[in-house]
């Protein structure tokens, strides 16, 4: 091998465990920069309403990261927990009926607790699977998540123009976050064996990060097994 061969082998190899270091370190790095940006964040909005006397920065000379989210976790559930007695469905429902007299503040208040009621109720299936339609135009493909059956009256005026039709969401790359909402006919989406989470990834990649397809992974195994089978027959065919 020649000198210029073994200096490009050379930075070859070093290039391949750059990027072989890079994909397990940028993740890793990304995913505690995001962890921790939420942890300070929650932290600078609960800690300054925080009694100085239960605020333990004010004994230490240091300040404790997550105290904040904790307190904020444990205040949430007590909410909760008070929320399902009957005391405190009274003041909640006294709550809102304040809320309701209040003409900006009102809508807010409605739309945000629709959606977090839509979004995080147990016995809901919305956003749990992900489809396939013709977007944005016929012939190329998009990914969605499929929300729910279109309600109210977008559902009314669809359906009588003979459209039997459901809510998706079109997440757009690589922020899945923002997207369009469409109402498309049922009969035109392709639902996916691939869990919300793997479509999610392939959105993010942009298609690099594909999901192993278990159909044909389980085809190929009984190819094998049959394969086997026949071998089998044939050495005891063979042996006889």
């Amino acid at each position: 091998m020649s000198e210029k061969q073994t200096r490009l082998s050379a930075s070859t190899r070093i290039r391949n465990y750059f990027l072989t270091g890079l994909i397990i370190c940028a993740p890793l790095a990304i995913t505690a920069y995001l962890t921790w940006s939420f942890i300070r964040w929650v932290d600078g909005w609960v800690k300054p309403y925080l009694p100085a006397v239960y605020n333990p920065d004010n004994y230490l000379p240091f300040s404790i990261p997550g105290f904040g989210l904790l307190t904020a976790l444990v205040v949430i559930t007590l909410v909760g927990f008070l929320t399902a007695n009957l005391i405190g469905r009274t003041i909640i429902a006294y709550g809102e009926s304040i809320l309701n007299r209040m003409p900006l503040i009102r809508g807010v208040y409605k739309g945000l607790k629709q959606i977090f009621q839509t979004v995080l109720a147990e016995q809901n299936n919305s956003f749990n699977r992900a489809g396939l339609i013709e977007y944005p135009r016929k012939g190329i493909w998009s990914i969605v998540f499929l929300a729910t059956d279109t309600k109210g009256e977008v559902d009314a005026r669809l359906h009588d123009a003979g459209k039997d039709t459901m809510s998706v969401f079109l997440p757009t790359t690589p922020n899945p976050t923002s997207g369009f909402l469409l109402f498309v006919p049922s009969d035109e989406i392709i639902v996916l064996d691939m869990t919300v989470e793997e479509a999610a990834k392939m959105v993010i990649s942009a298609g690099l990060v594909a999901p192993e397809y278990h159909a044909k992974t389980g085809q190929l195994a009984k190819e094998a097994l049959e394969q086997q089978e026949r071998e089998r027959e044939g050495n005891q065919t063979a042996a006889e």
